[in-house]
């Protein structure tokens, strides 16, 4: 689905008591590699094109992004109570209504995590080593950490690379089978001996299951990263490339997405 908005987005259902959405290219002012809303400042984008990309992107949030500097690991922070600006984490949490959550993307999995009450919020930026390391269990049990009372739990995987285009070495799959013998399954052999096609966004479903005791609802976007370029940054296409953004807010009691 669509939001129609000042700048390119697309989500999911909608999801009482939280608002997300990911970024598309359209709608900014990038040129060249970047060409688009490019929203990463760590690109080798123009400054001032990014940040005129980010004030667009504004005018569709009920607050400033709380942005992180990722670093493909398992740090969680609490956004309510975070004490610097673009803390290094890969993860954030929050109860706060219009706290608006924020992770860039070009290939690797964007995850939006809320219960159904919309009383606590995780996103989460995972990559291969991310989810080998579990990013998303560390955002499940800083969620609980901060919400305990929370209940069955929806949560919503972005625009990213397609099990078709993401050739792996035997390294990743072994990772993947040391964290969870029932991975196996979401890796095919390819042409090339020893490499295989992975699909991130199905072992992100399977880890999230496997640690929601309390129930967990997996959307997929569906959306491939590396084969719609025109709608997408990916970084396996294009090593110079910009970042989509995917931010989620918790709404007040009295409105739905």
């Amino acid at each position: 689905m669509e939001k129609i908005m000042t700048i390119g987005s697309m989500t999911g259902i909608d999801w009482a008591g939280c608002s997300y959405f990911s970024t598309l290219r359209e709608g900014g002012v990038s040129l060249g590699a970047w060409d688009g809303l490019n929203l990463g400042a760590h690109c080798h984008d123009q400054a001032a094109a990014v940040a005129e990309n980010r004030a667009r992107l504004r005018l569709d949030l009920p607050a400033d992004p709380f942005w992180l500097t990722q670093v493909h690991g398992v740090r969680v922070v609490d956004a309510d109570v975070a004490s610097s600006a673009a803390p290094e984490a890969d993860a954030a949490v929050s109860t706060a209504v219009n706290r608006v959550l924020a992770i860039l993307t070009a290939d690797c999995l964007p995850v939006v995590i809320s219960d159904y009450r919309g009383s606590v919020l995780g996103v989460a930026h995972a990559g291969w080593r991310g989810l080998a390391a579990g990013v998303l269990e560390a955002t499940l049990d800083s969620m609980q950490a901060k919400r305990p009372d929370h209940g069955r739990l929806r949560a919503w995987i972005g625009p990213a690379i397609s099990q078709r285009h993401f050739e792996v070495g035997a390294e990743v799959l072994e990772a993947m089978l040391a964290k969870d013998a029932d991975a196996a399954i979401y890796f095919v052999p390819a042409d090339i001996p020893g490499k295989y096609h992975a699909d991130l966004a199905g072992l992100a479903r399977l880890f999230l299951t496997r640690n929601s005791p309390k129930g967990i609802d997996v959307m997929l976007s569906g959306e491939c990263t590396f084969e719609r370029n025109d709608r997408y940054y990916s970084y396996r296409r294009h090593a110079i490339t910009g970042r989509l953004a995917t931010v989620a807010w918790l709404l007040p009691p009295r409105h739905s997405a």
